[in-house]
């Protein structure tokens, strides 16, 4: 999996897949914000990885999925690296059938098994540069 990201001006930059698939990163301050910050969208996929997963097993299940949302709350470090130091996610599901043991085994399942975005929070990330002379 490939992305490359541009500066489109300072503080805002456009990642686009190599399918074309394009996601615009906004570190501007509100009220000329008007996308996520990388810190933001991070947090977003790890909840958008977990529902996926999560409904996909209660589904497998036959069980019935109304409505289901996902809040998720990060607390970060004070200073540099304004790392994450913990991350909640509370699913809630709207079902007839689902019970809590149900919706608990799937979220634990999802982040400790099948989540690849919960799983690669604790990757390992190296680097390279190059500089390009106009």
């Amino acid at each position: 999996m490939k992305i490359v990201t541009r500066m489109i001006e300072e503080e805002l930059y456009e990642s686009v897949t190599t399918d074309g698939i394009s996601d615009t990163i906004d570190m501007r301050a509100l009220p000329v914000k008007k996308n996520m910050s990388p810190v933001e969208s991070l947090l977003s996929a790890l909840a958008a990885c977990g529902a996926v997963d999560i409904v996909g097993m209660l589904r497998k299940r036959k069980k019935t999925v109304q409505a289901f949302h996902i809040e998720t709350e990060g607390i970060r470090r004070a200073v540099p690296p304004r790392s994450f130091t913990a991350i909640h996610c509370k699913y809630i599901v709207v079902s007839p059938d689902v019970t809590e043991e149900e919706l608990s085994k799937s979220a634990k399942l999802s982040l400790e098994k099948y989540c690849s975005v919960a799983d690669s929070l604790k990757a390992s990330v190296t680097f390279s540069v190059e500089v390009i002379r106009p």
